[in-house]
């Protein structure tokens, strides 16, 4: 009798201590109590983070961590479905070889071909060129940012579209330079769209993601559609991102997403469907082995030099063993795809805050599975642009004036504050320009640059000022006529 009153007791007090046990994540399935310490960090009241990792096509481990959403409290598992931004490119890759497997697309014919109304550029482009990113199509996350248009506003795939339509130069001559363009996949994928006869979510629907089960699986060609289960994001309020940690007393805010850029990004999925693509690349269920090996080919420059982008993915090496994968950036979403050959490791992390830093837990992990010395952090900061010395706050005047660029359909005023140039746009922050010497100027971070840009004005015969050319990694020879100069 003793034992039965008791029994209810010790049973009571240990579902008590498994709840606790659960509260630091969300989900069952395989566990790993170190990998889950990657996550210790993340608590429930805050945004998170969830998990999936697979060694030798065995998961050995699926976990949320943290909130999806914070209005609501609702908790992250591996049901959640997240943007996974730029790690969609693989996807719109695979897509343009399933295509080639299919005899309808020949990656090397000049893209006009099946896109005709695109801007006569006087250069051939093809398929290939916008896949590794060699085509010299500007950039339409940092175009964008220079015409005034901000991370939440509604960012269609149509919109991206039309600002191709008014490129008027390239950023280089295709085929001989390597520049990260979205606007390239964007362009990619309307190709893809005019070769099968189809739109590009319902082809990836039919051709990949029905056939592997990946049923939470979308790329979003509507920004007010209705996505049960969908992680909102968010970033610290008062930042524009970082890669620190929070702390607990840290105070977040909605970034909302409002962008539908299929191809380049836009694909909303779960961990548990990601899985079943990362074992793709083991078994070949779709596309074959053959194809899978084509993901892999690393692109090539017209001087022969080879490129560590293949077909969606990066190629590296790290503790010695052959590595592919991506990263993706949106709003407050982060993610993380990586695949280590030896051992056969996949790790997908995804993040619906933007300083979770996705990366170095993913590399963290793959530490601890390949029982490896940690790794010194993976991020490597961006060199700050070099600025000279000399005082030339007495010529400032000079650069005085309003610029406008009818590409991009924006004008921007420089006026002189304090001892600094500073650019004014109506949609966008203040931008201090760093005097470099000889009409060049350098600017900062964030969304209008990324660290490495340079604006350089022109002159005429008289040395007057005639207006200046924008320089970044990703959008060049972008030039502002100085039309007025200010009173």
């Amino acid at each position: 009798m003793k034992t039965q009153s008791i029994t209810p007791i010790f049973t009571l007090g240990v579902v008590i201590l498994l709840i606790g046990a659960c509260d630091l994540s969300q989900g069952t399935g395989p566990r790993d109590l170190a990998i889950d310490a990657i996550f210790s960090d993340i608590t429930a009241e805050n945004p998170g983070a969830v998990v999936g990792v697979i060694k030798d096509g065995d998961i050995v481990h699926r976990a949320g961590y943290g909130s999806a959403n914070l209005d609501y409290g609702i908790s992250i598992d591996p049901q959640t479905i997240f943007d996974i931004a730029s790690i969609s490119k693989q996807f719109a890759a695979f897509s343009a070889l399933l295509l080639v497997q299919d005899g309808k697309l020949d990656l090397d014919e000049d893209v006009r071909t099946y896109v005709p109304e695109l801007p006569q550029f006087n250069e051939t482009i093809t398929s290939r060129h916008l896949i590794h990113h060699t085509s010299g199509i500007r950039d339409w996350v940092q175009s964008m940012a220079v015409g005034g248009v901000e991370y939440g506003d509604v960012i269609s795939f149509e919109m991206i579209l039309r600002m191709l339509r008014n490129q008027n130069t390239l950023n280089f001559e295709p085929g001989t330079e390597y520049a990260y363009s979205n606007t390239g996949y964007n362009l990619l994928t309307l190709v893809i769209e005019r070769v099968a006869g189809q739109g590009f979510r319902e082809f990836t629907n039919e051709r990949i993601f029905h056939p592997l089960g990946m049923t939470n699986t979308h790329f979003s060609d509507n920004h007010n559609e209705i996505v049960p289960e969908r992680a909102e994001s968010y970033v610290l309020a008062g930042t524009r991102g970082s890669i620190a940690r929070y702390g607990n007393d840290a105070v977040f805010e909605r970034r909302a997403n409002q962008l539908t850029a299929m191809g380049s990004s836009s694909l909303h999925t779960t961990i548990d469907d990601f899985i079943k693509w990362m074992n793709n690349y083991q078994t070949g269920t779709v596309g074959g082995e053959e194809l899978r090996y084509q993901m892999l080919e690393r692109g090539l420059l017209s001087n022969g030099d080879t490129l560590s982008y293949a077909y969606g993915l990066t190629i590296s090496d790290y503790n010695n063993s052959p590595t592919f994968g991506h990263s993706g950036s949106w709003v407050g979403f982060r993610s993380n795809f990586i695949h280590l050959e030896e051992p056969s490791i996949s790790i997908a992390v995804f993040c619906n805050f933007s300083t979770c830093d996705p990366q170095s837990r993913a590399f963290k992990i793959a530490d601890l599975l390949m029982a490896a010395e940690p790794q010194i952090d993976t991020q490597q900061a961006r060199p700050e642009p070099k600025v000279d010395s000399r005082q030339i706050t007495e010529v400032l005047d000079q650069y005085i004036g309003t610029y406008r660029n009818y590409e991009l359909d924006t004008t921007y005023r420089l006026v002189v504050s304090g001892d600094h140039l500073v650019a004014y746009h109506w949609r966008a922050r203040p931008t201090s320009l760093i005097a470099q010497g000889d009409d060049r100027f350098g600017f900062g971070t964030g969304w209008f640059g990324s660290g490495q840009g340079q604006i350089t004005f022109d002159r005429d015969g008289n040395g007057e000022v005639q207006g200046f050319q924008f320089n970044d990694m990703r959008v060049r020879n972008l030039y502002f006529k100085k039309v007025a100069t200010l009173e």
